[in-house]
């Protein structure tokens, strides 16, 4: 006679094992109709699930995310057997859900066409329609390498293969497709009504280059069609500001396959990256970091000792010279340390904040790359807190004073907080772990800031906050980062003389605001569409004349404003002023100062903004007071005003 707890704290009694259906029935036919899993005891499970004991339950539908997830893992097999129909001699081999939707790999003697996603969305949404059953069963092991083999399914007998024998493995079957998988899926194919196939590319089998090219189909699937052409509208938005093809429209840089990975920036990029660079070296100052310049290239040993070379030496450029190894500088830290220990510091001496604007090179996959977004080479706005155990939250407190002005400064208000805690491998005590992550918990709390726990996600030296944004079409961008460090000061004998006398090692907490500034850039550029806030754009001010008469009047203009530190720039080509005021405002340049006869004449400037609003005529002192103000507010103003 199975008790069931609800999360609500309910509790329902049966005088039968029942399924998880059942229960929902129990509650009503709403909940029966809309059940898509269930959770037993913290195990997710099908609806037919069947319950025999006393148990806790949650009914998990479309309106949750674990629903969601369900929907798209069951979509992921909906695509399969589409394949399998209309493709007979494909194989199947592994489709997992991602974000926002799934993929799955087939083995087939040629890629897939964009004719071909066509007919296999459309056999898809046939046999979502006939809403057959979803089942599942179990199978040993050996019967299951022999059943897959005996269907010419030889990749999936190759994964169960990995199982270790004995095992029992979960199949589920839809119509004439079974599939390798542990589920929970869907109760039948009727459950899948909104889903789309968005486009096909290589992957290797199991990742690895010396394997075969399989056939990667991609999709998206959604509890509903409007949240499903919502987010393709998203994703259409998305691809308008796509920061490659916008940084070929606006100039701003490119990349070649002389240099992969690596950015060429062209004046106008570069401009936004030092106009980003200079912002946060004085925000630092504010907060008392000391800035810092350690070297590019350092011998092998040092990462060794650190730790880096055994754990990321793949990652890592090498180099001899000299009969030495060295490795091309992966990440800023172990350099830092190299700083801290030059000379004996004093409890006195901390906290001590250090920032380094850290030209660093990783060797990533080339098949990872994408635009600036990921590269080889880039840089961090890298710093580095060596404190005592007792400063940890303060510090970790001061620091999320600074993340959160800067980002307000970038336009971004909406952040999302994560706490990662202790993995199983680790270093350091549990007390020390207690300690550490209590003030990150705490710090996060005192600020009354929402917060998820991410168990078992910290490094393996300590926990960490990850700071994550949304940008204005609600994706989210991890960029910011404090990670407390308990190994590596330790490792490279890092020391400070306590108060009592003895000698200590010092916390070491790792942070970043911004992380690369080359993702960075590009999370701005897709953010703004180009459109940067006044502050940021690489031109600030267009200065257009009519005809050659107000020339020299346009050349004393534009050395005004860029003595006062302005980016201006004349345009005295011999074009029609409509034309030239189009272009600019394509540009996205926030101010356009039209100049004729009579501004020449009462010494005057004609304004307009890049959003087309004509601010009248005024004089120079007027505007550059307009000008000022809308600078020093940087990007502190609704998206919507910076967009168009």
């Amino acid at each position: 006679m199975p008790v069931i707890t609800l999360p609500d704290g309910s509790k329902r009694e049966f005088s039968h094992p029942v399924s998880v259906h059942d229960v929902a029935a129990d509650i009503g036919a709403g909940l029966a109709k809309a059940a898509l899993a269930g959770v037993v005891d913290g195990k997710e499970v099908d609806t037919s699930y069947v319950i025999e004991n006393d148990t806790q339950l949650a009914i998990i539908t479309d309106r949750q995310d674990e629903g969601l997830e369900v929907i798209r893992h069951s979509t992921a097999h909906l695509l399969a057997q589409a394949v399998k129909q209309l493709y007979p001699t494909a194989q199947v081999t592994i489709g997992p859900v991602i974000e926002d939707g799934f993929y799955y790999d087939f083995a087939y003697e040629r890629q897939f066409t964009p004719e071909d996603l066509e007919a296999i969305e459309k056999r898809m949404a046939e046999i979502a329609k006939q809403d057959i059953p979803v089942e599942r069963r179990v199978m040993l092991r050996e019967d299951a390498i022999t059943y897959f083999k005996g269907m010419g399914e030889d990749y999936k007998a190759e994964i169960i293969s990995d199982i270790p024998q004995g095992e029992q493995i979960s199949l589920y079957r839809q119509g004439d497709f079974e599939d390798l998988c542990r589920g929970p899926h869907v109760p039948s194919t009727g459950k899948l009504k909104a889903f789309k196939l968005t486009k096909v590319a290589g992957a290797y089998w199991r990742g690895n280059s010396d394997n075969e090219m399989l056939t990667r189909v991609y999709g998206t699937a959604w509890a509903n069609k409007k949240d499903l052409k919502a987010y393709l509208h998203r994703i259409e938005e998305a691809a308008k500001r796509d920061h490659r093809k916008l940084g070929k429209k606006f100039d701003y840089f490119h990349m070649q396959e002389e240099a992969p990975g690596m950015v060429f920036w062209h004046p106008k990029g570069w401009s936004i990256y030092t106009a980003i660079e200079q912002y946060m070296r004085q925000r630092q100052r504010e907060y008392d970091y000391k800035e810092v310049k350690t070297p590019q290239v350092v011998d092998l040993s040092l990462w060794k000792k650190s730790g880096h070379a055994d754990k990321f030496g793949d990652d890592m450029f090498m180099l001899k010279a000299e009969e030495r190894e060295f490795a091309v500088k992966p990440m800023n830290c172990p350099c830092h340390v190299q700083v801290f220990n030059q000379g004996l510091r004093s409890h006195r001496d901390l906290p001590l904040r250090m920032a380094e604007f850290g030209s660093c090179h990783r060797n990533e996959p080339s098949g990872s790359l994408h635009g600036i977004m990921r590269v080889r080479g880039f840089t961090q706005d890298d710093g580095h807190i060596f404190c005592t155990e007792e400063q940890i939250q303060s510090e970790v407190a001061t620091f999320m004073e600074l993340l959160h002005s800067v980002y307000r400064d970038f336009g971004f208000e909406d952040v999302i907080y994560r706490l990662s805690t202790r993995p199983e491998q680790r270093v350091g005590t549990d007390e020390m772990w207690d300690k550490a992550e209590k003030a990150l918990a705490d710090a996060l709390n005192a600020e009354g800031l929402p917060w998820e726990e991410l168990p078992g996600e910290g490094a393996f030296y300590g926990p960490k906050i990850e700071f994550s944004l949304k940008d204005c079409l609600g994706r989210v961008w991890q960029c910011g980062t404090i990670q407390v460090d308990f190994s590596m000061p330790g490792r490279l004998e890092a020391q400070y003389v306590a108060e009592d006398g003895s000698r200590q090692t010092p916390v070491m907490l790792h942070r970043a605001t911004l992380g690369s500034f080359e993702r960075f850039i590009g999370i701005l550029i897709e953010n703004y569409e180009g459109a940067f806030p006044t502050w940021l754009a690489p031109e600030q001010v267009s200065i257009l004349n009519i005809t050659d008469r107000q020339a020299e009047y346009c050349r004393n203009l534009e050395d005004r404003l860029s003595a006062a530190g302005y980016r201006a720039v004349c345009d005295l080509r011999n074009e029609k002023i409509g034309f030239k005021i189009r272009e600019h405002t394509l540009q996205r340049v926030p101010y356009l100062l039209v100049i004729g006869d009579k501004e020449v004449e009462n010494r005057t400037v004609a304004v307009r903004t890049r959003t087309g609003e004509d601010l009248g005529t005024m004089d120079i002192e007027a505007f550059e007071k307009i000008l000022a103000d809308d600078v020093s507010r940087r990007g502190r103003i609704a998206v919507s005003e910076a967009k168009n």
